[in-house]
């Protein structure tokens, strides 16, 4: 790795600003050519509450589709952190080795503490999820309901792949080394389906970790593209977007990164002094908030859009960037039951949380600031865009 002496200096706002713009939040509803015709693809969608990986297409100019539900030109697949994320089917042998661990430490680390049994039986940890992956795909010949994968798994593994699970009252295997050897197992899941069902994908040979992280194509390159949704970020961001020690990532940070200053964003806890873009992206960002509000309407309001509780945008490590009040962050970063987000151009003016009465929507608001008129009904034609992808009669927004 060759760090860059260069440096380029940009505001918290200009940082916000070019992550929103990378994000693709700026484009109008269905001006995509098509779902796949979403950048944040490249990384994957996380597929993760009601509304899920379709809202965050929809949200990206992506054309509608029933929540629940794809495109049979993506895929959905247990990837980073074992979260489902969506990616176009086409990438999907790219993907895996995007999102393989770059080394035998990086699994250990990726897998948790699933990683202690397995080394004190002499078993390498990137051995143990081949076995997995190995054993899930001869299971899967058809479609198959997670818990009865898991139980016959649970019978063909040896002791150090297992643990007790007191929320199941079972043995079964580690959670994590489960999930991210499907789609090693060349396994993807079926959309909508709770509990999960998994089936095999079309045309996809099992890669088993034939090939590691740092093998992967420069658009798919998980650090690549962590950096490129959210330039002016750090090397122990990118680890812990990851699970992966931060030894791993900075030894294969881009060539191309360069040094970013923000002298007015707050620092949060401990976090590093340094951050970093890709060239590319470090020159755009300084102006980049004057840009997007150049770009808004005649009428002068802010682009808004309602960001589900793990949409791509919420997913940043740096939190103290995008909510520089603690209080705040708390809550919208709660461990159970998060809030979605009001973004306005970028900025967190506020949080939301959708409740459904029949057919009736109602989106409750909690205002960070206070609102005029513009930010006011951008807000509810949001919500009436929530309540035609939901298929909700009628919606209402109350504070």
């Amino acid at each position: 790795m060759s760090l860059s002496s260069s440096l380029v200096t940009a505001s918290r706002a200009d940082v916000l600003a070019a992550r929103w713009l990378a994000q693709e939040l700026d484009r109008a509803p269905g001006s995509a050519a098509s779902a796949s015709d979403v950048a944040a693809l490249d990384l994957g969608v996380q597929d993760t509450g009601p509304d899920g990986a379709a809202w965050a297409l929809a949200l990206r100019g992506a054309p509608a589709v029933e929540p629940g539900s794809l495109p049979d030109d993506l895929a959905l697949v247990w990837s980073l952190r074992g979260a489902p994320h969506v990616y176009r089917r086409a990438d999907l042998a790219e993907v895996a080795v995007a999102t393989a661990p770059f080394s035998e430490a990086d699994a250990a680390k990726r897998v948790f503490d699933a990683s202690r049994p397995l080394r004190a039986a002499g078993i390498a940890v990137l051995d143990a999820l081949r076995t997995e992956a190995d054993l899930e795909r001869e299971i899967v010949v058809e479609p198959t309901v997670k818990g009865d994968l898991s139980t016959r798994l649970t019978a063909r593994l040896p002791e150090p792949h297992l643990r007790w699970c007191r929320p199941c009252g079972a043995t079964h295997s580690y959670e994590q080394t489960f999930r991210l050897a499907a789609l090693q197992a060349g396994l993807e899941l079926e959309p909508g389906t709770s509990p999960p069902v998994l089936r095999r994908v079309p045309g996809l040979d099992p890669p088993r970790y034939g090939r590691l992280g740092d093998e992967a194509v420069p658009r798919l390159d998980v650090v690549r593209g962590y950096l490129r949704f959210f330039p002016a970020a750090s090397v122990q961001d990118v680890a812990a977007f990851l699970d992966a020690p931060v030894k791993e990532v900075r030894a294969r940070w881009p060539e191309d990164a360069v040094r970013v200053d923000v002298p007015d964003a707050a620092a949060g806890g401990d976090r590093p002094a340094e951050r970093w873009a890709l060239a590319d992206d470090a020159e755009r960002l300084p102006g980049a908030a004057e840009r997007v509000r150049d770009a808004r309407g005649a009428d002068g309001a802010p682009v808004v859009r309602l960001v589900g509780p793990y949409d791509l945008a919420l997913q940043l490590r740096d939190r103290a960037t995008l909510v520089p009040d603690d209080a705040r962050a708390k809550d919208l970063w709660r461990v159970l039951g998060r809030p979605g987000a009001v973004l306005a151009d970028g900025e967190v003016v506020g949080t939301w949380r959708p409740r459904t009465s029949g057919r009736r929507l109602t989106v409750r608001v909690d205002p960070w600031t206070g609102w005029d008129a513009r930010l006011t009904d951008a807000v509810a034609e949001q919500a009436e865009r929530l309540r035609a992808f939901r298929g909700a009669a009628s919606v209402s927004v109350s504070g």
